[in-house]
């Protein structure tokens, strides 16, 4: 399970993220602790006036608890591995709240705490919680027997694809996988050793290296611009090192000129055909998506409402063991009344443990059913990758093409003329 936190101030912002339903299918407040109201806003607006006591800006700490997409994951997993990070950060006893997510076919937990202690007003030091964090995430990939990701087993193949906001907003703008492209940039890093073999590996691809306002940036056909250090996850110290000054190189204008120059309109009534199959595809799952997931809330509601009507049945019936008047009276001396209580408590908590099993089981299923589709949808995602990078290869294709363009001797007749043809059999476009 990946467990990530940071600390965080502006509460109510938070609060209204938490409860967002727009970007998920399903949002349940499963626990609010610690706080004067059970609402999630309300409190919140609490932590943030106690805050105001003290001089903490970040004064709540915000946890994420995301297991492996194809574990089913209890609530009472995901409350037992909340336990053990609380525990690990030194938070036992300090106000949280619980809200569980699902999205595309996926559950995880968000755990927000209150940093401040309020019978002293200040706010809690949390040293090195990114690094106890991992120590609980790790032990609970291994408690679960779940299979750990590459960066627990090797720190040279963790992950390196940290996005921001402003990626993947560009990386949606461009119909590209964001994790594609980044690997892109990386693959054409490793293979080459100086600035024109790494131009040309990104001219491969359909990018111009260029300078941007920050130093070393490549333009693709989109007129997109991406940051050379980012992309490739090195410093701007070894990016100089390898490329050197970016002075030298065209700028953004220039390379934007230079690529819409070479382009077809052949070419871009491809790429316009493939992106419109993309968003056709997007939209038909995206209605799938919302059907199903209208169907499933109806689900949990009727659950919820027959759950409560059981309870309130069941609550009523152990209510009637009691006697009353003289009778009653009797019960109490002689001990009977205490029994019944006992009875009634381990009945009412074994409901609770049947109740909460039948809620998991029936998000498991939702959940299976969830990803069905969402599978849909990575099948139709890649595909369209293909088309795209298939794309990209032919505009490559006619970068090249430009630049080998044939020299005119003195009559104005191409040298070569025999090889005018061979181009042309290399590659067709769209294939």
């Amino acid at each position: 399970m990946l467990v990530t936190g940071k600390e965080r101030g502006d509460a109510l912002q938070l609060a209204h993220y938490l409860l967002a339903m727009r970007d998920n299918d399903h949002v349940e407040l499963h626990e609010v602790r610690g706080f004067v109201s059970d609402d999630l806003i309300e409190a919140f607006r609490e932590a943030d006036a106690i805050a105001t006591g003290t001089r903490c800006t970040n004064h709540l700490f915000s946890i994420s608890f995301n297991p492996p997409e194809t574990e089913r994951v209890s609530v009472k997993d995901f409350e037992a591995a909340i336990e053990k990070a609380e525990s690990r950060l030194g938070l036992d006893g300090y106000a949280r709240a619980i809200v569980f997510h699902e999205k595309n076919g996926r559950r995880h937990a968000h755990v927000v705490w209150s940093r401040i202690d309020p019978s002293q007003m200040k706010a809690i030091n949390l040293p090195f919680y990114k690094t106890r964090l991992n120590e609980v995430s790790k032990e609970l990939f291994l408690e679960h027997g779940w299979r750990l990701p590459d960066g627990y087993r090797d720190k040279t193949r963790r992950n390196p694809l940290n996005f921001t906001l402003a990626e993947w907003q560009q990386a949606g703008r461009c119909k590209q996988d964001l994790k594609a492209l980044k690997m892109t940039f990386r693959e054409c890093w490793s293979v080459s050793d100086n600035r024109a073999s790494f131009a040309q590996a990104l001219e491969e691809q359909g990018y111009v290296l260029a300078c941007g306002e920050r130093g070393h940036v490549a333009v693709d056909f989109h007129g997109e611009i991406y940051a050379i250090s980012r992309q490739t996850g090195q410093k701007t110290k070894a990016v100089k090192e390898k490329l050197g000054d970016a002075k030298d190189l065209p700028s953004v204008d220039q390379a934007k000129e230079l690529i819409a120059s070479r382009m077809t309109d052949k070419l871009r009534g491809f790429i316009q055909d493939a992106e419109q199959q993309v968003d056709e595809q997007a939209r038909e799952i995206e209605k799938r998506k919302a059907e199903l997931k209208a169907r499933q809330r109806a689900t949990r509601r009727e659950l919820n409402t027959r759950q409560e009507m059981r309870a309130q049945a069941e609550a009523l019936a152990r209510s009637k063991r009691f006697r009353t008047g003289i009778r009653g009276m009797w019960d109490w001396l002689s001990g009977k009344t205490r029994k019944i209580r006992k009875q009634n408590e381990l009945e009412a908590a074994e409901a609770a443990v049947r109740d909460a099993a039948e809620r998991d089981r029936m998000i498991a299923a939702q959940l299976s059913e969830r990803r069905v589709l969402q599978q849909n949808l990575r099948t139709a995602r890649r595909e369209a990758r293909q088309r795209s990078e298939q794309l990209r290869r032919d505009v490559a294709f006619y970068l090249g093409m430009r630049e080998a363009a044939p020299d005119y001797d003195s009559d104005d007749r191409p040298k070569g003329r025999r090889s005018r043809k061979s181009p042309r059999h290399q590659l067709e476009p769209g294939r």
